[in-house]
């Protein structure tokens, strides 16, 4: 084959070429083809000039990545210098070699660029063109003799027989001339057009060659720095606990200290930590003629009163032994909460913001005073730990607990250690909905499917809740692979591994899931009542908590919303709730379940939940937005169902909802922040007792008196009130 088109090529090359015999002729067919040959190479020469300057302009502007990209990466090495922290900047700083390496590479590239496409062209028209374009004019030129010489010949008279011979024999000579310059002509002609192909070719091959040469490079270097990768994903997910955790401490340091010393009103007394006894602002007022007075920071350390204009300057001593001072309340100046300390050798006017502050400061001088005179070590509690400006109480927030890691829960479920698709090792990242693992290529086909019909998560980076990791332990790889590849020995199919193409994986997984090709389907007269089974075995699944058997029937085509008119219009989602099932009801969630629809009495999720006194699937429902306050045909929302039915842990859940949602709307800051933040952790134990320890929501029952309803509203009440 390959010869054939080669004998092919070399007879095309033939056909097109100029002939000499043709040339000797000097007919007008090869005037014509000579016209058209010299046409070609005209446009030839402004296609290869054209290509050289682009290729001239690629390099520039490769050349100024290259540069940048180095600028880059000296900025990501200082940055590694900048942080301390081990972990990061050895991170950044096998990534930043990587990195320029690439760069490299590509500079390497550039050369090659360089080399094989712009040279080498320019080879080609430096060596054959100028040479050409002589040629051509020698050409023309004797053309033209030859012509005069034909002219004259023709015009000879007959009778002179001498004049005769002599244009004879000028028209033979330049005729031959002329033959042997067309024969130069058409040979460097059809040279040019042969070494042109060659080098065209050879010229395109090197910088295909090239950039093959450069992704191999990076290709290897990147699969070289592949098991560093995979530890810093380790230390990232490490990272990314730890920062979680310390933002929370953050933000629990943040609220209590709003809660305890935001008042508005200054807090004298030592930081956590430090020796000195008092400090705060003052205004002081000068001892030179125009007494003008200046706000400073003071303190009281070791017996001296010390003061600081502004951050930028040093500390100053004003007084450096208290012992030979006294302090007094001035009220006979204009200036208010005035006070003044007097020592031997000199005496200073000061001023605080408020008359309390001013007893503070009062009492903390006179404290030192007496304490330096006492010459005791450790000073009375009330005047050295304690601030004098009492603040507004508050509790601490409660620490968040340690949780086990995502991937190594996740990796618990049968075949979770495998990727669902390929079967390649260490899967990194897993599907909410179908409950499955897969590698970090599947996976992106997986999110390309969209989220109705994939949901996928990081396992390291992203967080997970406790009933999504359940559901990844319950389900697995080999519970959701035997459902959705039941028939796929049957149908011959194989299944791709982790060396398959990309393409491959994605028709796969397009078949396994959109099509749903490989399921194995229940014999029914028709797709609608395919769905009507499917849908009614969805049903019941969800109210026994039957996840398998759920699975199956979505598979097989159940609508996850479609109203069961069997069971009074009831939705799975009803069913599960009712059923008492979390994981039934975290699965259909997940899967696009209507948290709000209601059925044919107008109850919904939430009120068949509140009605069985299910705890744990009410904090799910409120979590996913569920409407508490919608009413059934009787008039009830759940919170009356609740009462109703006696179920204290639903009261109390639904009460502090509402709670928090007026004061989510209410003006007060400072119950929006208090109560939204005591809500939170209150429905975050809920929730954690529902996932981990469901038989602590043993369900507790109050009289119809609402003896305990009344104490449960007035401990709440108390909450809102100290916040």
């Amino acid at each position: 084959m390959s010869l054939r088109l080669s004998a092919n090529m070399l007879t095309d090359d033939m056909d097109s070429l100029l002939d000499f015999e043709e040339c000797i002729q000097d007919s007008p067919q090869f005037r014509l083809n000579l016209e058209q040959f010299e046409t070609e190479v005209s446009v030839l020469e402004t296609q290869l000039d054209k290509v050289m300057k682009l290729c001239s302009k690629m390099v520039e502007a490769g050349q100024a990545y290259n540069a940048t990209n180095r600028l880059f990466l000296g900025g990501l090495a200082e940055l590694s210098t900048y942080h301390k922290d081990s972990v990061i900047s050895n991170c950044l700083s096998q990534f930043n070699q990587g990195l320029q390496e690439m760069v490299n590479f590509h500079t390497m590239l550039l050369d090659q660029t360089q080399r094989a496409v712009s040279q080498q062209l320019s080879n080609l028209c430096t060596q054959f063109l100028p040479q050409l374009a002589d040629t051509r004019k020698e050409f023309v030129r004797i053309g033209e003799d030859l012509e005069t010489a034909a002219l004259k010949n023709a015009q000879v008279s007959r009778q002179k027989a001498s004049d005769a011979e002599r244009a004879s024999h000028l028209l033979l000579a330049t005729r031959k001339c002329y033959q042997h310059f067309a024969l130069d002509y058409c040979l460097q002609l059809n040279t040019f057009k042969t070494q042109q192909k060659i080098d065209v070719l050879n010229s395109v091959f090197s910088f295909v060659h090239g950039q093959l040469t450069f992704f191999h490079q990076g290709f290897d270097l990147l699969r070289d720095l592949e098991p560093t990768m995979k530890t810093m994903a380790a230390q990232l997910a490490q990272l990314s606990v730890d920062c979680a955790a310390k933002r929370k401490d953050l933000e629990n340091s943040h609220l209590l200290v709003q809660q305890r010393d935001a008042s508005g009103e200054t807090v004298v007394g030592p930081c956590p930590g430090s020796d000195d006894i008092i400090q705060g602002y003052l205004f002081k007022r000068s001892r030179r003629k125009s007494k003008t007075w200046k706000r400073c920071w003071f303190f009281i350390r070791d017996n001296q009163l010390v003061y600081r204009k502004s951050h930028k300057e040093d500390a100053a001593v004003l007084f450096e032994d208290l012992r030979l001072c006294a302090v007094k309340s001035l009220e006979h100046i204009d200036r208010r909460f005035c006070f003044e300390l007097l020592s031997i050798q000199k005496c200073c006017v000061l001023q605080a913001d408020s008359d309390q502050l001013k007893q503070a400061w009062l009492s903390a001088l006179q404290g030192s005073i007496d304490l330096a005179y006492r010459e005791r070590v450790e000073a009375p509690p009330s005047q050295t730990k304690e601030p004098l400006t009492l603040p507004c109480g508050g509790n601490n927030s409660p620490l968040v607990a340690q949780r086990q890691p995502a991937l190594a829960v996740a990796l618990r479920g049968p075949g979770n250690q495998r990727c669902c698709e390929c079967g390649e090792e260490e899967p990194r990242w897993a599907s909410i909905n179908l409950g499955v693992t897969m590698c970090i290529e599947c996976s992106g086909i997986h999110r390309s499917l969209g989220v109705h019909l994939s949901k996928v998560r990081s396992l390291t980076l992203d967080s997970w809740e406790a009933e999504q990791l359940k559901l990844l332990c319950v389900l697995g790889n080999d519970v959701i692979n035997g459902i959705f590849e039941a028939q796929c020995s049957e149908s011959g199919r194989v299944k791709p591994t982790t060396d398959s193409s990309r393409a491959e994986k994605e028709t796969w997984i397009k078949e396994k899931y959109v099509e749903k090709r490989f399921v194995k389907m229940s014999n029914s007269d028709g797709a609608e009542q395919l769905k009507d089974q499917a849908s009614l075995c969805l049903y019941r699944a969800a109210l026994a908590g039957d996840l398998v058997t759920m699975v199956e029937a979505l598979a097989q085509g159940a609508e996850v919303n479609r109203c069961v008119s069997e069971e009074e219009g009831r939705t799975a989602l009803i069913g599960a709730a009712v059923g008492g099932s979390l994981l039934a009801c975290e699965f259909l969630l997940q899967n696009g379940a209507n948290v709000n629809h209601r059925d044919l009495r107008g109850q919904g999720a939430l009120h068949a939940a509140a009605t069985a006194g299910h705890t744990g699937q009410v904090c799910l429902l409120m979590k996913r937005g569920a409407n508490q306050y919608a009413v059934d045909e009787a008039g009830k929302d759940p919170l009356a169902i609740a009462v109703e039915t006696a179920h204290a842990d639903i009261v109390t859940l639904l009460r502090m909802a509402r709670m928090n949602e007026e004061m989510r709307d209410s003006d007060g800051v400072f119950g929006a922040a208090g109560d939204d933040e005591t809500f939170q952790d209150i429905f975050r134990d809920f929730s954690n007792m529902a996932s981990h320890d469901p038989e602590k929501l043993t369900r507790r029952q109050f009289s119809r008196g609402g003896e305990e309803e009344e104490e449960e509203e007035e401990k709440v009440n108390k909450e809102r009130t100290s916040v």
